[in-house]
């Protein structure tokens, strides 16, 4: 009977490290694409990383609960969705004119922001400006302003190319429930870049990208560019779900990490961030 449980002992710590040893395989090859939605996330480099880590510590913890069910990089997505909604529950979200805020405090203080966002451009091999960057970087701000659910919801889905049934699994809800998220996050997103965005609306009251544009590449032609991309000569009332996929399409190929301007990204975010923190103390 001792032969018998100290046998079964060791084949029990034999799974146990079997399966330590695929969670590791499994988290380091899919962790670029999950650190890329924790940033989406949260749009902070620091809390990001802070995640992400805790994401490993916490499945590690909890993988003798883990039942096949869904695959190991869908279970490890949803550990890592519910410590994202509890750590973005803590934060306030942003309003739609906080690129106006972070604009208005660059222009009263340009030796400081101005001359550092410069200094990024002009000397990190990740500091150059690419309009398409810059859509990803809008397309991140204007997501932090929809409600946490249709957040996570609409980057699971438009770029990270989840299943309606995976996302009702990580997000412990309903397919229903999915769809309606979905829907509605669509809606808003579109709705506020028909408004604001002047590269498909004339009348759009943000002109970031060809101002950005403007002073980090002055020799660019800014509608070749955009015509490049597919952005040019749309109606924006019409095409509204049109230029929403092309949105999509530019975001979905893009790692935040690896990108040509990431460091000149991170910067902007890091920005954003202290005028959110600037608009929200108490007076």
């Amino acid at each position: 009977m001792q032969v018998f449980y100290f046998l079964l002992f060791h084949f029990l710590l034999l799974i146990m490290d079997n399966s330590l040893a695929t969670l590791q395989s499994t988290f380091k090859t899919h962790s670029p694409q999950l650190r890329s939605y924790l940033f989406r996330l949260t749009a902070h480099k620091e809390d990001t990383e802070d995640l992400l880590q805790d994401t490993y510590i916490k499945a590690s913890e909890k993988l003798h609960t883990f039942e096949n069910r869904s695959s190991l990089k869908t279970w490890i997505f949803t550990i890592a969705t519910n410590l994202a909604k509890d750590y973005l529950r803590t934060k306030k979200r942003w309003a739609v004119d906080t690129m106006d805020k972070a604009k208005e405090e660059s222009l009263r203080h340009p030796e400081i922001y101005i001359a550092r966002f410069m200094e990024i451009n002009q000397s990190s091999p990740q500091g150059a400006f690419e309009i398409r960057e810059h859509i990803n970087f809008c397309f991140t701000c204007i997501g932090k302003t929809l409600p946490i659910e249709q957040q996570v919801a609409l980057l699971l889905k438009e770029v990270f190319d989840y299943k309606i049934s995976e996302l009702a699994r990580i997000m412990e809800t309903t397919e229903g429930v999915v769809k309606h998220l979905l829907f509605n996050a669509r809606k808003t997103m579109q709705h506020i870049f028909e408004k604001r965005c002047s590269l498909i609306n004339k009348q759009g009251i943000c002109h970031q990208c060809s101002e950005l544009n403007g002073m980090f590449n002055p020799k660019q032609n800014f509608q070749e560019q955009l015509l490049k991309l597919g952005l040019g000569n749309h109606d924006a009332a019409k095409d509204a779900e049109k230029l929403f996929q092309l949105r999509t399409g530019i975001v979905k190929a893009i790692d935040p990490y690896e990108s040509s301007g990431a460091e000149l990204q991170f910067c902007h975010f890091e920005h954003l961030h202290n005028v959110v923190e600037m608009n929200t103390q108490p007076e």
